[in-house]
Protein backbone atom coordinates (compact mmCIF):
# COMPACT_ATOMS: atom_id res chain seq x y z
CA UNK A 1 0.00 0.00 0.00
CA UNK A 2 1.49 3.33 -1.35
CA UNK A 3 2.08 5.65 1.70
CA UNK A 4 -0.17 8.93 2.42
CA UNK A 5 1.17 12.07 1.35
CA UNK A 6 0.20 14.67 4.05
CA UNK A 7 1.84 18.59 3.68
CA UNK A 8 2.55 19.68 7.05
CA UNK A 9 2.49 23.57 7.59
CA UNK A 10 3.61 24.84 10.69
CA UNK A 11 6.39 27.03 12.19
CA UNK A 12 6.19 26.12 15.70
CA UNK A 13 9.29 23.17 15.69
CA UNK A 14 7.90 21.53 18.86
CA UNK A 15 4.06 21.57 17.22
CA UNK A 16 5.71 20.04 13.85
CA UNK A 17 7.68 17.26 15.19
CA UNK A 18 4.80 15.77 17.18
CA UNK A 19 2.56 15.90 14.15
CA UNK A 20 5.34 14.84 11.90
CA UNK A 21 5.96 12.06 14.85
CA UNK A 22 2.21 10.77 14.40
CA UNK A 23 1.76 11.38 10.80
CA UNK A 24 4.68 9.01 10.35
CA UNK A 25 3.29 6.53 12.81
CA UNK A 26 0.30 6.47 10.72
CA UNK A 27 2.04 5.19 7.88
CA UNK A 28 1.81 8.44 5.62
CA UNK A 29 4.94 10.56 4.05
CA UNK A 30 5.45 14.36 5.61
CA UNK A 31 6.43 16.76 3.03
CA UNK A 32 7.71 19.82 5.65
CA UNK A 33 6.56 23.54 5.13
CA UNK A 34 6.66 26.30 7.57
CA UNK A 35 5.24 29.45 6.08
CA UNK A 36 2.00 30.27 3.85
CA UNK A 37 4.22 31.39 1.07
CA UNK A 38 6.12 27.24 1.20
CA UNK A 39 1.95 25.78 2.04
CA UNK A 40 1.30 27.67 -1.77
CA UNK A 41 4.70 26.09 -3.54
CA UNK A 42 4.44 23.20 -1.95
CA UNK A 43 0.60 22.45 -2.50
CA UNK A 44 1.09 22.85 -6.05
CA UNK A 45 4.10 21.00 -6.43
CA UNK A 46 3.23 17.83 -5.05
CA UNK A 47 -0.16 17.58 -4.88
CA UNK A 48 -0.62 15.85 -1.78
CA UNK A 49 -3.20 13.56 -0.47
CA UNK A 50 -4.02 16.07 2.60
CA UNK A 51 -2.62 19.58 3.63
CA UNK A 52 -2.43 19.95 7.46
CA UNK A 53 -1.97 23.87 7.61
CA UNK A 54 -1.56 26.02 10.69
CA UNK A 55 -3.57 29.54 10.71
CA UNK A 56 -0.69 31.69 12.72
CA UNK A 57 1.95 31.04 10.48
CA UNK A 58 4.63 33.48 9.06
CA UNK A 59 4.49 35.14 5.43
CA UNK A 60 1.29 35.20 4.60
CA UNK A 61 -1.35 34.05 7.24
CA UNK A 62 -2.90 29.93 7.12
CA UNK A 63 -6.04 31.49 6.25
CA UNK A 64 -4.49 33.23 3.05
CA UNK A 65 -2.56 30.75 2.11
CA UNK A 66 -6.08 28.28 2.38
CA UNK A 67 -7.90 30.77 0.12
CA UNK A 68 -4.98 30.70 -2.53
CA UNK A 69 -4.65 26.91 -2.42
CA UNK A 70 -8.51 26.63 -3.09
CA UNK A 71 -8.50 29.12 -5.71
CA UNK A 72 -6.01 27.27 -7.81
CA UNK A 73 -7.66 25.05 -9.68
CA UNK A 74 -4.86 22.35 -9.47
CA UNK A 75 -4.76 22.37 -5.53
CA UNK A 76 -8.60 23.06 -5.10
CA UNK A 77 -9.35 19.94 -4.38
CA UNK A 78 -6.70 18.62 -1.90
CA UNK A 79 -8.36 18.47 1.64
CA UNK A 80 -6.61 21.12 3.75
CA UNK A 81 -7.45 21.19 7.42
CA UNK A 82 -6.44 23.60 9.70
CA UNK A 83 -4.22 22.72 12.22
CA UNK A 84 -4.54 25.45 15.24
CA UNK A 85 -4.77 26.74 19.05
CA UNK A 86 -7.84 29.33 17.57
CA UNK A 87 -10.49 27.35 18.75
CA UNK A 88 -13.41 29.68 19.27
CA UNK A 89 -16.98 29.19 17.03
CA UNK A 90 -16.16 31.97 15.08
CA UNK A 91 -12.46 30.56 14.34
CA UNK A 92 -14.16 27.59 12.63
CA UNK A 93 -16.78 29.54 10.64
CA UNK A 94 -13.78 32.04 9.48
CA UNK A 95 -11.56 28.59 8.44
CA UNK A 96 -14.77 26.96 6.51
CA UNK A 97 -15.17 30.30 4.66
CA UNK A 98 -11.38 30.38 3.90
CA UNK A 99 -11.99 27.25 2.22
CA UNK A 100 -10.65 24.18 4.72
CA UNK A 101 -12.26 20.79 4.70
CA UNK A 102 -11.75 20.29 8.18
CA UNK A 103 -10.62 21.71 11.76
CA UNK A 104 -7.80 19.78 14.14
CA UNK A 105 -7.68 21.48 17.62
CA UNK A 106 -4.76 21.95 19.42
CA UNK A 107 -3.37 20.73 21.50
CA UNK A 108 -3.26 17.57 19.93
CA UNK A 109 -5.28 14.77 20.87
CA UNK A 110 -2.40 12.24 20.30
CA UNK A 111 -4.09 9.27 21.12
CA UNK A 112 -6.50 9.37 18.47
CA UNK A 113 -4.77 11.85 15.89
CA UNK A 114 -3.75 9.13 13.84
CA UNK A 115 -7.32 7.82 13.06
CA UNK A 116 -8.77 11.16 12.63
CA UNK A 117 -6.23 11.88 9.37
CA UNK A 118 -6.83 8.14 8.52
CA UNK A 119 -10.67 8.58 8.27
CA UNK A 120 -10.55 12.07 6.62
CA UNK A 121 -8.34 9.98 3.79
CA UNK A 122 -10.70 7.43 3.89
CA UNK A 123 -13.63 10.04 2.92
CA UNK A 124 -11.25 12.13 -0.05
CA UNK A 125 -10.52 8.20 -1.68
Amino acid sequence: MEKKRILLVEDNVDNFELVRFLLDRAGCEVIPGHTGREAIQLASQHKPDMILLDLSIPEIDGWEAAREIKANPETSSIPLFALTAHTLPGDRQRAKEAGFDGFISKPIDVAGFGESINKALKTKS
